[in-house]
C-alpha cells in the first residue's frame, strides 16, 4: 500500500525558513529512505486572533516555487478564495488545500472548485471545523465534479470544549465513515492540528495508520521554538523522519470492525493516561495549599463527592467492582503524595 507523506511548516515566514526546512526534510527523507510526496506551507493563514501571524501572503509563493525547482518536491498551499488559486498557478504551484474554516462555507468552496476546474490541480480537502460528514463529502464532490487531477481528504479533528488532552477531538468515526462511503479516496491524517503538541503526534499518527489511513500531513519547522505560529505542534524534520520510520505500517487488512474498536481503545488509553497524570499533579498542588493553610490531608466529605462522580453505571456490577477498587487505590495514592 502506497502511503502519502506531506510535511512542512505551518506558515511560510521567511525565504530562509522555507528553504532550510525544505532542505532538512529532503535530507532526512533520503537518509531514512522516505519519499516526501509534498512540501506544505501556509502562505495565507486564517488565525483566531487579529494579532496572530497571518503568513507572508503572495510574497511567499516565489520561495515555495524555489523549493519545487531546487528539490523537485511538489508544494501545496492553503487557499481561501479563487484569487489565491490564480496566484498559485502563476508560480507553478498546482496543489492546494481547503482548510477547516473555509470548509464550512460551501459558497467559498464552490468558488475554489470553479477556479481549479480542468486546470490540472490536485486538491486536498480538510474536514470542516464542525463534525458534519455530509458537508465534508459535499466539498469533496465539488472538486471531483470540477475534474481536479486528484482529490484527497485530510482528517484534523474537531474543536470540542470537552477535549482537554488533544487540541481537537479525534472523532475517528467520521473519517472511517468517509472511507467506507468513498473507498477510492485517499484519506490522510493531520496529527499536528489534532494533537496540538508534538509529544502526542507519534501516538496519534500510529492510531491513524491502524485505522487504515493513506498517509499523514504533518507540520515541521527547522527551528520550531522560533516559529511564528503553532510552535508547540511543529516537529523538527529529524523528529518527523524518526516518527515515519517508526510507524507500524500494516499491509494486511484485518476485519474493519476489529480495527476500529482497537483504535478507539488506543485513543482512549492515550488520553486516559495523560488525564490521570494531570490529576496527580493537581493533587500535589492541593497538598501544598493544605500545608500552607494547616488543613487536614484527609477530607471525607470532599472524597464522597469524588466517589459520586463515578457512580453512573450501577447496573453494571462488574464495572462497579472495578471502579470501587480503582477509587480505593486512587484515594490511597493521593493521600500518600499529599503526605
Amino acid at each position: 500500500m502506497k502511503r502519502i507523506w506531506i510535511a512542512g511548516p505551518c506558515a511560510a515566514e521567511t525565504r530562509e525558513q522555507v528553504l532550510e526546512t525544505a532542505r532538512q526534510l529532503v535530507e532526512q527523507s533520503r537518509l531514512a529512505s522516505i519519499k516526501l510526496d509534498y512540501y506544505r506551507a501556509g502562505a495565507w493563514k486564517v488565525r483566531s486572533t487579529p494579532d496572530s501571524f497571518t503568513g507572508a501572503g503572495e510574497n511567499a509563493l516565489p520561495w515555495l516555487e524555489e523549493v519545487q525547482e531546487t528539490w523537485q518536491v511538489p508544494v501545496c498551499v492553503e487557499v481561501m478564495n479563487a484569487r489565491q488559486v490564480e496566484l498559485c498557478a502563476k508560480h507553478d504551484i498546482h496543489t492546494v488545500w481547503v482548510g477547516a474554516r473555509t470548509a464550512v462555507n460551501p459558497t467559498e468552496v464552490q468558488q475554489i472548485a470553479d477556479a481549479v476546474r480542468h486546470s490540472g490541480f490536485t486538491v486536498i480537502v480538510k474536514n470542516p471545523v464542525i463534525p458534519d460528514l455530509k458537508l465534508w463529502i459535499g466539498n469533496i464532490e465539488r472538486f471531483l465534479k470540477a475534474d481536479a487531477r486528484q482529490v484527497m481528504a485530510v482528517h484534523r479533528g474537531f474543536p470540542d470544549a470537552q477535549e482537554n488532552v488533544y487540541r481537537n477531538a479525534p472523532v475517528w468515526q467520521i473519517p472511517i465513515d468517509l472511507k467506507v462511503r468513498m473507498p477510492e479516496l485517499p484519506i490522510l491524517c493531520d496529527p499536528s492540528h489534532l494533537c496540538g503538541q508534538v509529544r502526542w503526534i507519534p501516538e496519534v499518527a500510529q492510531i491513524a495508520m491502524n485505522y487504515g489511513f493513506d498517509g499523514l500531513m504533518t507540520e515541521c519547522h527547522c527551528t520550531p521554538q522560533q516559529a511564528l505560529s503553532d510552535a508547540e505542534q511543529q516537529m523538527t524534520p529529524m523528529q518527523w523522519a524518526e516518527m515515519i520510520t517508526g510507524l507500524d505500517l500494516r499491509n494486511d487488512t484485518p476485519d474493519l470492525s476489529l480495527v476500529k474498536q482497537r483504535a478507539k481503545l488506543e485513543n482512549i488509553d492515550n488520553q486516559l493516561s495523560e488525564l490521570l497524570y494531570q490529576r496527580m499533579l493537581i493533587s500535589d498542588e492541593i497538598a501544598d495549599i493544605k500545608r500552607k493553610n494547616h488543613i487536614a490531608v484527609v477530607q471525607p466529605q470532599q472524597w464522597q463527592q469524588v466517589v459520586k462522580r463515578y457512580l453512573k453505571h450501577p447496573e453494571d456490577s462488574a464495572y462497579q467492582e472495578f471502579i470501587d477498587k480503582f477509587l480505593e487505590l486512587l484515594h490511597q495514592t493521593s493521600i500518600k503524595r499529599q503526605q
